[in-house]
């Protein structure tokens, strides 16, 4: 339901309430009138509605799209582990999506994903024209996070803020996040359902929660992340086959062969997330730990189902249902594999080679215009797509993946 109908609807629902209550006068067929009366003034109307589907058809247009025609394949790019190399594919990809996306940024969840790739490039590979557009992103948005602070989605943006604070320093663009973060720290906890209750939120909310509590030098930011990350995990996280289901509907769901449904980009976007968790927690944390046996546990397993092209399929555990391998959560993957090694987490003679064949498989999904192809559009399970399809967060998980193994490649 669109979140306006959805408010008359609630609001309507609310009247209702408050007429049974505070008198008994009424009959039902009052208060239904009443309430139709409410809704139909507070409806927005058929021209309204239409330009909002017009304006969203417009936002989705500039997150990502399916071409029915391809261009060819690009030949200017290496999956060679150089860092011109490299260098070379990342700076294709990212100015190929700024340039086509630039005038459209959103403080969506979709857009904050491809804002943390712009600032791994521009660390990793000292290009300072990405974090130039982040900045010239974050004044036009007033460093405010998406509407809702309790939102995992609304607060991802959030993450490029605390790395241009890092940089700039100036308490314009850390204020309003702390101020929302802080407000959502305040509300009490809901009974029966986690604040994060979908796997992807580890990697939306998180990460801003650590690095709020390294910038600021205040740890109950970490330890009210710390108390979210083991509810979701509690229920989520399947302790023999390491992996994570998407949401709590999945727990009795199963692929056509039988298996557990995995999908490779939920559990792609828990592992970035403990990536990011563990940049900014300190090594003496107590529960840090934990975190790092999450990580290795996920790891190992994911290893095991990567295809022979380099790719994980969308679901995980099936992938012969899913016929087009999956750049976005392998990039996530990939991503968290290659900090591993970088950060002594993980064994270099184990994963390397897994790391070489996955930016191969990713390598080969360039076009010669530098889109990247293969990204599952915006959903919450395992799906089929076009080879062409691509959405900004899927570029933005391959640009943190090939930042982090520029950062292993040796030259």
């Amino acid at each position: 339901m669109h979140r306006t109908g959805r408010s008359n609807y609630l609001n309507a629902q609310i009247l209702s309430q408050s007429i049974q209550q505070r008198s008994r006068h009424f009959n039902v067929n009052s208060i239904l009138v009443v309430c139709y009366f409410m809704l139909l003034c507070n409806a927005p109307s058929m021209t309204s509605l239409a330009q909002q589907s017009k304006d969203q058809g417009e936002f989705s247009r500039f997150v990502g799209d399916s071409p029915s025609k391809a261009l060819p394949y690009a030949k200017d790019v290496s999956p060679a582990l150089t860092h011109k190399a490299i260098a070379t594919t990342l700076q294709k990809v990212a100015d190929w999506q700024l340039h086509r996306s630039q005038s459209h940024f959103d403080r969506d969840w979709t857009f904050a994903v491809l804002y943390a790739g712009f600032m791994a490039v521009s660390d990793k590979v000292g290009d300072e024209k990405y974090s130039a557009a982040m900045k010239s992103m974050g004044d036009s948005f007033q460093w405010k996070l998406g509407p809702d602070e309790s939102d995992a989605n609304d607060l991802a943006i959030g993450q490029t803020y605390m790395a241009l604070y890092k940089q700039y320093k100036d308490p314009n663009m850390l204020q309003p996040t702390k101020e929302q973060v802080d407000k959502m720290m305040q509300q009490p906890d809901s009974k029966g359902r986690s604040l994060w209750w979908w796997c992807d939120a580890l990697f939306m909310a998180p990460p801003l929660l650590a690095q709020l509590s390294q910038i600021t030098n205040r740890q109950n930011y970490l330890d009210y992340m710390d108390r979210q990350w083991w509810k979701t995990s509690a229920e989520l996280y399947d302790r023999q086959e390491h992996l994570f289901y998407r949401d709590k509907r999945f727990l009795a769901r199963h692929e056509a062969n039988g298996n557990p449904i995995f999908w490779s980009r939920g559990n792609g976007w828990v592992l970035g997330g403990l990536v990011r968790v563990l940049q900014a927690m300190p090594k003496d944390y107590p529960s840090r730990p934990k975190y790092v046996a999450q990580f290795k546990e996920m790891a190992a397993e994911l290893i095991t189902v990567q295809g022979a092209d380099g790719l994980w399929s969308s679901g995980l555990l099936d992938a012969t249902a899913y016929p087009v391998a999956e750049t976005s959560g392998t990039s996530l993957i990939t991503y968290a594999l290659a900090y591993g090694i970088n950060e002594g987490i993980l064994d270099r003679k184990q994963y390397q080679p897994h790391i070489n064949l996955a930016w191969q498989g990713l390598v080969a999904h360039i076009y010669s215009d530098g889109r990247l192809g293969a990204v599952q559009p915006v959903g919450d399970s395992p799906g089929t797509f076009k080879p062409t399809s691509s959405y900004v967060y899927g570029v933005g998980a391959f640009l943190l993946a090939g930042s982090e193994i520029y950062a292993l490649a040796e030259n």
